[in-house]
């Protein structure tokens, strides 16, 4: 498998000679309703848009996770797998391959990675995004993501998993509490599924984060730490941490 973190939530995954574009933010600022006064993230430069991409994989419906401008650049034929919230999103962009997972449905990518949903972050009262098991069918290597640090208990239900990819910084506000669910909540998923190597998502990268929101937030933890705590509690998990842009390859984690 190689990995390459394209800042915030956005991986490019080769999986089985697949290429799977993950919750892609790569061109414009990020913003929620348009509410630039009250959050934005922006970068210096747009990100490339990277080539040959066999699917586009969205977790939630949010800005941040099916960011539109850059879904409005991607090919409309590039197979899209949605939550249920993020497929309303890039069906009215006019996507012509959407394929919506609901917690524990599966789809197989050309015959190569199987997919599957799991109950992922809470958005609101009543609205429960998707974090996915993606399996490699050569060698059934297994890769589990999950943006926001919200486990379900199906997945710790897993015997083992080769590799995670979840915030280990804990992100939240005064009154509303986590935002993002970092160094506890991956902690217990290391400890229920051993993986091998795990990969810090959702922090900042290369990014300038303004507006009244960003004066509240609250963030606490590193990847040293969570290293730290991870040997504290015998695991032998190690923390891969990329630079934005960086290519990373993980090599003999076939379970």
């Amino acid at each position: 498998m190689n990995f390459t973190w394209l800042d915030s939530n956005s991986w490019l995954i080769e999986i089985n000679e697949q290429r799977i574009l993950i919750d892609p933010w790569l061109i414009g600022d990020l913003t929620f309703n348009n509410l630039e006064w009250l959050f934005k993230g922006s970068r210096d430069q747009d990100r490339r848009i990277p080539d040959n991409i066999n699917l586009i994989l969205l977790s939630q419906g949010l800005e941040d996770h099916a960011h539109p401008p850059t879904l409005k650049q991607l090919d409309k034929n590039i197979p899209v797998v949605a939550s249920p919230n993020a497929a309303k999103v890039v069906e009215q962009l006019g996507y012509q391959q959407i394929i919506t997972l609901n917690h524990s449905e599966t789809f197989t990518l050309n015959q190569q990675v199987e997919i599957k949903a799991f109950p992922g972050s809470p958005i609101g009262p009543t609205l429960l995004e998707n974090g996915y098991l993606l399996k490699d069918l050569a060698n059934n290597s297994t890769l589990y993501y999950e943006p926001h640090g919200y486990h379900s208990p199906q997945i710790k239900e897993i015997e083992s998993i080769d590799v995670v990819i979840t915030p280990i910084i804990d992100l939240g506000l005064p009154v509303l509490g986590a935002i993002i669910k970092g160094m506890s909540s991956a902690l217990e998923v290391a400890k229920s599924v051993k993986p091998q190597f795990m990969l810090p998502t959702a922090a900042g990268g290369d990014i300038l984060f303004t507006g009244i929101l960003t004066k509240f937030l609250q963030t606490q933890g590193n990847a040293s730490e969570f290293q730290t705590l991870l040997e504290k509690n015998n695991l032998k998990t190690k923390v891969i941490t990329p630079n934005p842009g960086e290519k990373v390859t993980v090599l003999n984690f076939s379970s």
